[in-house]
């Protein structure tokens, strides 16, 4: 095969070590310390390397592919299912070289990277979605405290950390223990609607190693609830700072965001800047806070990828191909995990949904083909409609249930009168289509 890469060179990235293989040169290694780092730059460029690729191993690649750029140098992140070793090859030393000679005859893709302020905003978001799932953790362990002593709260509140849930536990914790001055701590239409349920669940018996354990618990997650806090104060500066919404710009009505909805500031006219007007909340399902999610992930420019099919590859929601002859086997897509299950997350409220047309189809594929096939494909479906209106700039408008199933009428009315045409036979009870 011919080059068509020279001056390239590849690197096999591990814990304690990298390995460098340039072209003509015998393999070197460097420790894994920041200035060994700078000591394989300039050997890099002593030896006039103008591209390096290298495996996304772990995060030990971040740093040394942001010094290799900065010195100039076209740095390749590859993915490392494709430079998976043919027998015989597996050692460090052999592993750059194959590396370089994939690169240097172009057969490697490169991943997608993300830089600069989207890449800030990715942190501070991966790192509140980690503190959103501790303190779903604690919300359990209260749970569990409160059962323990047969205060039976889950069973009547829909949370137990919305505003009564708290506030009833945080006066048990203080010490009262009468019911009905408890019960005056919820909500007005709780106490209309379920005063004597409450009652009942809050006849308890109260014991030290519960009370005990629902403190531990009620701590944990008020640590996490500021410690989400202290991320979305983060997040407000990274947004308003890529966005540039004016502070005297009017804040339009958006889509509510019913879950860990982010603190932020203008957070609707920022994404809208950020976009040039195109907005993704149009689309069911995507919130203003999805929609965030989806630009720390996938940054703002989605022409990276030439189709909405590279694009829903990359996010693992296409379908996979395993085939071999007649034999069809299904596989499954690996691509972005944090991105495409976005996607995932937005289709499972939807499919339920008596009110968008793309629950009406998920429902009717949850019946055929289960629920996990049926999740995937409306998250394609999803991806597909946020490229078009972030790329295309279509204006999307939700049909409804009504034309979604008018629609399948129609396509099944098509299908009847074309297998009767072709049967020379002729079709009566409603209306032939054209």
């Amino acid at each position: 095969m011919k080059k068509i890469r020279l001056n390239v060179g590849g690197i096999d990235i591990g814990a304690k070590k990298v390995f460098t293989a340039i072209e003509g040169q015998p393999v070197v290694s460097h420790l894994t310390f920041t200035e060994d780092f700078y000591k394989l730059r300039d050997y890099l460029l002593g030896h006039k390397v103008e591209s390096i690729a290298m495996e996304a191993t772990g995060v030990y690649w971040v740093i040394l592919y942001e010094i290799l750029s900065e010195a100039g140098i076209d740095v390749w992140l590859v993915d490392g299912r494709q430079t998976k070793q043919v027998p015989g090859r597996k050692t460090d030393v052999k592993d750059c070289q194959w590396i370089q000679e994939l690169h240097s005859h172009g057969l490697l893709n490169r991943c997608v990277v993300i830089n600069g302020d989207i890449k800030e905003l990715r942190s501070y978001l991966r790192i509140r979605e980690d503190h959103i799932n501790s303190a779903a953790k604690h919300v359990n362990q209260m749970q569990k405290s409160l059962t323990l002593m047969n205060i039976r709260l889950k069973e009547v509140l829909s949370q137990i950390h919305g505003a009564s849930g708290m506030a009833i536990i945080e006066a048990i914790l203080q010490g009262e223990r009468d019911k009905y001055v408890l019960l005056n701590l919820c909500h007005s239409s709780i106490k209309k609607n379920k005063k004597d349920l409450v009652l009942k669940a809050l006849n308890g018996k109260y014991s030290q190693e519960g009370l005990f354990a629902l403190q531990q618990a009620y701590n944990g997650y008020q640590f996490f609830q500021s410690q989400i806090s202290e991320c979305d104060d983060k997040i407000n500066v990274v947004i308003n700072r890529i966005g540039s919404s004016g502070e005297g710009q009017p804040d339009q009505r958006r889509k509510p965001i019913r879950h860990h909805k982010p603190k932020v500031k203008n957070l609707g006219p920022n994404l809208l800047n950020i976009f040039n007007d195109r907005d993704a909340t149009v689309i069911s399902g995507i919130t203003d806070y999805t929609w965030l999610q989806l630009l720390s992930e996938t940054g703002s420019d989605l022409l990276r990828w030439p189709s909405e099919k590279h694009y829903t590859s990359w996010l693992g929601l296409s379908p996979g191909q395993n085939n071999s002859g007649k034999s069809r086997k299904r596989s499954r897509k690996k691509g972005n995990p944090k991105a495409g299950q976005i996607f995932r997350v937005a289709a499972q409220g939807l499919i339920n949904s008596k009110d968008v047309a793309i629950g009406a189809f998920g429902r009717r594929l949850r019946g055929r083909k289960g629920p996990s096939v049926a999740i995937k494909a409306m998250a394609r479906k999803l991806a597909v409609t946020y490229w078009r209106v972030m790329v295309k700039g279509i204006d999307y408008a939700e049909q409804g249930v009504k034309n979604y199933e008018d629609q399948i009428i129609l396509n099944k009315i098509r299908t009847v009168n074309k297998l009767a045409k072709e049967l020379n036979m002729q079709v009566t009870g409603f209306q032939s289509i054209e």
